[in-house]
């Protein structure tokens, strides 16, 4: 019975040498910093502004709250723990991987609904408003939040059933699925089962849904005669297709394989890809490089 209660792990975080946590805090500072203001400025603009009241605006909302609930999930931790002790509750741990868990499937989960609009406007515009009309777009929405909802629930709760004993020591700079269940003594078999399956229907699934489109998006853009209408209908594109691939390719990679396969330094890496830099980027790619969106920021400051 001892070995069931856990009252805290150790964060291993990147480094212990403190010459190194000093180059680590301002880089990670900085990323949450970008990601919460620019994510925050795009909802405030995007709501502000009755020209941006578009589905794809819509979209782009969301996708900034979920930004949002990520970097602040584990952002505001991993910093407190380069400065004071590295330790978490097991019940922080447990919300961590909650909260995280539901805003990557309510991520992969809008890229989908995204990349729907995109390919209903460029290969279906004249029924545009009609495939795509507000009522729709607060369905997928809805949808969206609640398909990822009910994923963290059953990934969490099955989590909650594990002992843990081999170690406390969580060799992450957060609290995820895969190096929790390395920390297991009771066998994980199920866990891995559903965490597998739902990253092949919210990841592998989804990412093929995606490239599928994005060829019927491709091939209605070679029928566009001009060239200005094809270098149009490829910015709106090409960003979020570059945002995709390698947001999609490093989440099926860490949630594809076993827990018995995690690796220490490999794993890090490829995790603050998808938890620090893809949300801090978001915004730049999807919304502050745009026309529409810089044009709404400048009426807004003056």
């Amino acid at each position: 019975m001892n070995q069931t209660q856990v009252i805290e792990f150790l964060i291993l975080g990147f480094s212990e040498t403190p010459q190194l946590q000093m180059l680590f805090f301002p880089a990670f500072l900085l990323l949450y910093m970008v990601a919460l203001s620019g994510n925050l400025l795009i909802m405030v603009v995007i709501g502000s502004s009755p020209a941006l009241h578009t589905p794809m605006y819509f979209f782009l909302v969301n996708l900034a709250m979920v930004d949002i609930l990520c970097t602040s999930t584990i952002l505001p931790k991993l910093l407190g723990s380069m400065v004071a002790k590295r330790t978490i509750s097991y019940g922080g741990c447990i919300v961590q991987v909650f909260f995280f868990t539901w805003s990557l499937g309510a991520e992969l989960l809008l890229f989908s609904a995204m990349a729907y609009d995109r390919y209903v406007a460029i290969c279906w515009p004249l029924h545009y408003s009609t495939l795509v009309d507000p009522q729709v777009c607060r369905l997928l929405a809805m949808a969206v939040w609640m398909v990822s909802l009910a994923n963290t629930s059953v990934n969490t709760g099955l989590l909650l059933r594990l002992p843990f004993c081999h170690s406390k020591v969580v060799q992450h700079f957060f609290c995820e699925i895969p190096p929790l269940l390395k920390l297991s003594c009771a066998p994980t078999h199920l866990n891995e089962v559903m965490a597998f399956t739902a990253d092949m229907i919210l990841a592998v699934g989804n990412f093929s849904v995606i490239m599928l489109s994005y060829i019927c998006i491709i091939a209605s853009i070679l029928r566009i005669r001009s060239a200005a209408g094809k270098q149009r209908a490829f910015s709106t594109c090409s960003s979020h297709l570059l945002v995709v691939t390698l947001y999609y390719s490093t989440v099926i990679y860490t949630y594809i394989h076993p827990a018995s396969r995690y690796s220490l330094d490999k794993d890090k890496v490829v995790s603050v890809i998808y938890t620090s830099v893809a949300p801090s980027l978001n915004p730049l790619i999807y919304s502050l490089r745009n026309t529409d969106v810089k044009a709404a920021l400048r009426r807004l400051l003056s």
